[in-house]
């Protein structure tokens, strides 16, 4: 039987037919008038052909040009006045709504700008930007095939293709998600699910307590990924690493022997290829060994230091990954491939994924379809709209192809390695340790400073140094570059390279730019 609601109380009404030849009476609904759409369309098509050049010109043109700020510094205070950010009754006419546009473009800081270093994202590639304006004005969800048909095959073309150039001889599966930290949270879910499936069931109260490991110097999502999945922290084991930043594998396995000690059940690690401050590369192969050893699974979160995987040069880096049995790769850092775009990769064609996730709602997935129902993916996801951000992804690599994307990394390391050069020949900079990867660590000693014997005042001034450049160059709004301390260093400027925009000329720049900034302090 159809269940209908109750519609006696509705006032539906069609009006006298004294209208002209071959036109429907209105249909009157609770007083709202249902013939023809509302939406005028030629004043829309007005307003994205007035809307577009000014996208091209203030976002696009404007925003990646060297000579133009990074940034327009203003306080919260200011840029509330300034944006008018209260929500009215009626609506602005298309005039005021255009300018709206122009100041969030000059407002916002500009991430595709050459001198943007200030995370691990920046630049700006054409074919990745073209990518996004077809999606976004397609606005997909990847759920199905029938919703989504090119840029689910999209997503599952680019996932085999990173899944090979990992190592995984014998295939895998994946997905795109969220972000990094999404990733590493599958990551950790995965992993319990494969040792204890019974959670998904019976839930927390029916595992033994767990415990995972991680170095020091990890990112942060994997805390908050035990802290969400009810793990907990207090059961994020973490290792110590080398003065480098690497995990040492000796603790990485005396602490699998003191949770078997206590007797709980250590089920994964997760490895850093990448981090997120020095840039440091975990010893994957010797982590590997010590995962065999004692049934572990292993995660690699190669969300920053993936891209060195398309280097023939540089992938060395990441010796051991084929070993994982899973990986965190983020296309939108060294790629260039645009916010966001992230993959979690499991070396698995048991259908894992999708027997940890899978919720199997019959108003999506119907197995009685008329198409070949294994290419709606969207079970495997812990969401259900998804965006397809495979596709600017794949649009970007067919435009350049392998070869142009190993290019660019060779081309960012080698910057790396200039502006560490130069770092060294040039009085008041000194090097944190030489780099890596791409972060270039380093500070900026004023020449009040240099005369000054090392020792806890000079470093409590240097410590103060940074902020205040940081500061004046983001009024300036000359460049950004980040600063942080470090365990018990002082702040010191972190230069991440990434955009093939980049100049050598820039990174002189940089330096010359925070000694002008900084040499009166």
């Amino acid at each position: 039987y159809l269940l209908l609601p109750d519609i006696s109380s509705i006032d539906i009404t069609v009006s006298s037919p004294a209208e002209p030849k071959g036109k429907r009476p209105p249909v009157l609904v609770d007083g709202v008038t249902l013939n023809g759409p509302t939406l005028d369309i030629r004043e829309a098509e007005s307003f994205l052909r007035d809307a577009m050049p000014i996208i091209m010109e203030e976002a696009v043109w404007k925003a990646t040009d060297v000579k133009e700020k990074v940034c327009e510094w203003r306080s919260p205070e200011q840029l509330k006045d300034l944006l008018d950010l209260e929500l009215r009754e009626g609506g602005e006419a298309h005039p005021q709504i255009l300018q709206r546009c122009r100041d969030a473009i000059r407002y916002s800081v500009k991430t595709g700008h050459p001198l943007f270093f200030n995370q691990l994202y920046a630049g700006m590639d054409p074919y990745s930007l073209v990518g996004r304006f077809i999606t976004e004005a397609i606005n997909p969800s990847l759920y199905t095939y029938e919703v989504a048909p090119v840029f689910l095959l999209t997503e599952e073309a680019v996932l085999q293709k990173m899944i090979e150039i990992i190592g995984w001889q014998e295939g895998g599966d994946g997905i795109f998600s969220p972000g990094g930290s999404v990733s590493n949270m599958y990551a950790v879910n995965v992993a319990r699910y494969h040792h204890c499936p019974d959670v998904k069931v019976l839930g927390l109260s029916a595992l033994p307590r767990l415990v995972m490991f991680t170095s020091q110097e990890c990112h942060y999502s994997v805390a908050k990924a035990a802290a969400f999945l009810g793990i907990g922290t207090n059961n994020v084991y973490v290792i110590p690493s080398d003065k480098r930043g690497k995990m040492i594998p000796a603790e990485f396995e005396k602490q699998v022997q003191r949770a078997k000690d206590e007797g709980a059940l250590p089920f994964m690690v997760n490895a850093t290829a990448g981090t997120t401050v020095l840039g440091a590369f975990d010893p994957l192969e010797e982590i590997a060994d010590i995962c065999e050893r004692h049934n572990l699974w292993m995660h690699v979160d190669a969300c920053w230091g993936g891209g060195a995987l398309m280097s023939k040069k540089h992938r060395y880096l990441l010796q051991g990954i084929h070993r994982a049995n899973s990986v965190a790769w983020n296309p939108h850092k060294m790629l260039m491939a645009g916010l966001q775009c992230c993959a979690f990769m499991v070396r698995d064609k048991t259908n894992l994924l999708q027997r940890c996730h899978s919720a199997q709602a019959s108003y999506l997935f119907q197995q009685d379809k008329f198409y070949d129902v294994s290419y709606d993916t969207g079970d495997k996801s812990i969401q259900c709209s998804r965006k397809p951000d495979a596709f600017k992804f794949w649009l970007m690599w067919k435009a350049i192809g392998t070869k142009g994307l190993e290019e660019r990394v060779d081309r960012a390391l080698a910057m790396a390695r200039y502006l560490a050069e130069e770092i060294k020949k040039r009085d008041g900079f000194r090097l944190v340790m030489e780099p890596e990867y791409t972060n270039v660590c380093f500070w900026y000693i004023p020449p009040s400073l240099r005369d000054m014997a090392d020792g806890p005042e000079f470093w409590r001034n240097v410590h103060a140094v940074a902020p205040v450049v940081k500061e004046r160059m983001m009024k300036k709004g000359s460049m950004m570059v980040g600063y942080q301390p470090h365990g018990d260093k002082a702040n010191f400027f972190r230069q991440i390279i990434i955009s093939p925009q980049v100049s050598r000329e820039d990174m002189d720049f940089l330096l010359d730019q925070i000694h002008s900034l900084g040499m009166d302090l």
